[in-house]
């Protein structure tokens, strides 16, 4: 097998009005978590991080200081920005795949360009369990259950009362209680209104009292502030499972916002749900999810309200999900307008199939702004606190928002949180906590000014540079020894890793050839590599001998990856079309609400390669895709390649 360097192919793009509009929503989306605060043309991280990373960490929505959602959805959507610069200008300044060690492939086939996520139903995700059951959205129906409230228990109340016991759950006023008027008296209908405060607002509790011969519901806080959204122990049956599982459809949301979402809906804080995995903002994916002490029905009643989301397949089960506890993704992605010749293609494909592709760490785990993430890693492990405050606070050439833009300008004049957080709306992103932080915490004070930002967003950092040095030290591996096993390579014998043998080296092929994230508890390659590691590191100022920070949350144990995966359950086809804007396979919703699939041409204007796949856990779909089209998946490259079109 040979390997190849990497070629830019440059892509084609349609110019209809309708993909530009598209284009212009898409340009730029900050990603909350991740601190990355420049949009992704391909964000296809539907992964988690590989289980070693994920000891300790909390499966959570993540909430501001005092624990409260901030709403800044509204703000992110409608900032507006007076620069005139033109996005393809603005991300010359951002990374390319060479920039974080991605420059090899494993096949030998000539690339060939064509169009991801055109449109964001191009790309659908559905997630693998571990029990290996691939979830589908395919039924709507609710178990059926004695104890559930009447359907009348969603309409009884009128919309100013949900106002004010809304006001009374969240404590926003200084009322004690909300009276409710009876005004058809009826003890089935004082049934259905008590019901209706219990189910609908954790939390309250009921009575009924006689106010000037009228009957009233009184509703208050049976148990002070802590009570406040936690579900109702007493009212749960004990015969049903403490957590109702569902599958939840999505399209254009990431998982994070669609539990927020459901929260808001529910008026319940979005820690009492759960899940495997989070999935990507621009596809439709499809995943478990499971919630604490929310009935069915409740869930249900949402689809008649949410846009963008569907929930289904509901059951009770007595326990929750945890993070990572999953087989993989299946993936189908549509590829459009491409070039290739018939026979490319499938060579392609069938290359993808038996041999599979580089598992390279994808772009969006480095961020797309001119400060990657892994810089700022790597200034947390080297303890230069000052380093880490000026990395995420200092002005960058590149894509954002503007008025981070601002916050960050504002920063470099005056070198005050305080003048500088009043130019950010949102606070809910990385620099904002930072800010609060350093107001908080003072200046000198770096390093619990940094704690505030949550756990996982601060691990994310050193996570980033772990990854673009596996991504280097596996380009290095390649280049020396190809694709085979050699001595001195790393094998996993169960969960250790031990090296390859001369004697044994023909008992292994490359796809059983692990290599390390660096850490304290990882051994390395026997081999020149293991030295390319040590000296990557010394360049870092780092000691890859010493890998326990004096701050136990940054001390990194390493991990192991296999450095080729080989995708499962490869489909693909070729398929004609004329209009670039209709869908050309049926989704979960699709099917559910029977619309049928568009008739296409036998011999239309464009190709679309259709293709399907799984994958493990913390490995990346664009990674796949990159070895069939041989292109760079950096939006910089991307773009510098489309000027014409994004213009």
């Amino acid at each position: 097998m040979e390997t190849v360097e990497m070629n830019s192919v440059s892509l084609k793009r349609p110019h209809s009005e309708d993909d530009l509009d598209e284009i212009k929503k898409q340009k730029i989306s900050e990603n909350s978590e991740t601190g990355n605060n420049s949009g992704q043309s391909i964000e296809t991280e539907t992964e988690q991080p590989d289980k070693s990373l994920l000891e300790d960490t909390k499966n959570e929505i993540i909430p501001n200081e005092e624990g409260e959602e901030q709403e800044d959805e509204e703000l992110e959507d409608s900032d507006e920005d007076g620069d005139s610069e033109s996005f393809a200008d603005m991300m010359k300044h951002g990374l390319t795949e060479s920039d974080v060690g991605i420059t090899k492939f494993v096949s030998s086939h000539k690339g060939f360009s064509g169009i991801l996520k055109e449109r964001y139903s191009d790309f659908v995700v559905h997630e693998i369990g571990k029990d290996g059951r691939v979830s589908h959205l395919d039924d709507f129906s609710v178990p059926v259950d004695d104890e559930d409230p009447s359907e009348e228990t969603f309409t009884v109340l009128s919309d100013d009362d949900k106002q004010r016991l809304e006001e009374l759950q969240l404590l926003k006023n200084k009322e004690t209680s909300v009276a409710i008027e009876v005004i058809e008296d009826t003890k089935e209908k004082r049934t259905v209104i008590h019901q209706a405060v219990k189910s609908l607002f954790p939390g309250l509790e009921t009575k009924t009292e006689d106010r000037d011969g009228k009957k009233y519901i009184i509703a208050y806080h049976a148990a002070g502030k802590k009570a406040l959204a936690n579900p109702r122990k007493h009212s749960w049956p004990k015969s049903r499972g403490s957590y109702c599982h569902f599958v939840l459809y999505k399209e254009n949301k990431d998982t994070m916002d669609a539990i927020n979402v459901l929260s808001k809906f529910l008026r319940v804080k979005p820690n009492i749900f759960s899940y495997m995995g989070t999935k990507d903002k621009r596809a439709i994916t499809v995943q478990e999810i499971a919630v604490l002490r929310i009935t069915a029905q409740r869930l249900a009643h949402l689809n008649k309200c949410l846009m963008n989301f569907k929930l289904g397949n509901f059951s009770y089960k007595n326990h929750p999900l945890k993070l990572g506890e999953l087989q993989g993704n299946h993936f189908t992605v549509v590829l459009r307008n491409i070039t290739g010749t018939d026979d490319q293609i499938e060579q392609a494909m069938h290359s993808l199939r038996e041999i599979g592709f580089i598992n390279y760490y994808g772009m969006q785990r480095f961020g797309t702004t001119a400060v990657p993430t892994y810089q700022i890693g790597r200034a947390i492990l080297q303890n230069n606190w000052s380093e880490v405050m000026d990395l995420i606070l200092k002005p960058r050439p590149g894509a954002e928002k503007g008025y981070l833009v601002k916050c960050r300008e504002e920063w470099a004049k005056t070198r005050d949180p305080a003048a500088a957080l009043k130019k950010l709306p949102v606070k809910r992103c990385v620099e904002g906590q930072l800010l609060r932080g350093l107001l908080k915490y003072g200046m000198k004070n770096i390093i619990s000014a940094f704690g505030i930002i949550p756990r996982n967003n601060r691990l994310m950092y050193i996570h980033s540079y772990q990854s673009y040095v596996w991504n280097n030290m596996v380009s290095k591996r390649i280049e020396e020894y190809g694709l085979r096993a050699v001595p001195g390579d790393l094998t996993l014998k169960g969960a250790t890793a031990v090296h390859i043998e001369e004697g044994d080296v023909d008992n292994y092929t490359i796809h059983d050839v692990v290599m390390p994230l660096p850490g304290f508890d990882v051994i390395y390659p026997k081999h020149k590599i293991g030295e390319a590691y040590k000296e990557m590191l010394v360049a870092d100022n780092l000691d890859i001998n010493n890998m326990r920070h004096k701050i136990r949350d940054y001390s990194l144990s390493g991990a192991y990856r296999k450095i080729i995966i080989r995708p499962q359950n490869v489909n693909w086809e070729i398929v004609a079309y004329d209009d670039p804007k209709i869908p050309l396979f049926t989704t979960d919703l699709d099917k559910l609400e029977g619309k049928p699939l568009p008739v296409l041409p036998t011999d239309g204007k464009f190709r679309a390669l259709k293709m399907e796949f799984s994958l493990p856990p913390s490995t990346y779909a664009t990674m796949a895709i990159r070895e069939v089209l041989k292109m760079d998946t950096s939006i910089k490259n991307q773009t510098q390649l489309n000027t014409t079109w994004l213009r």
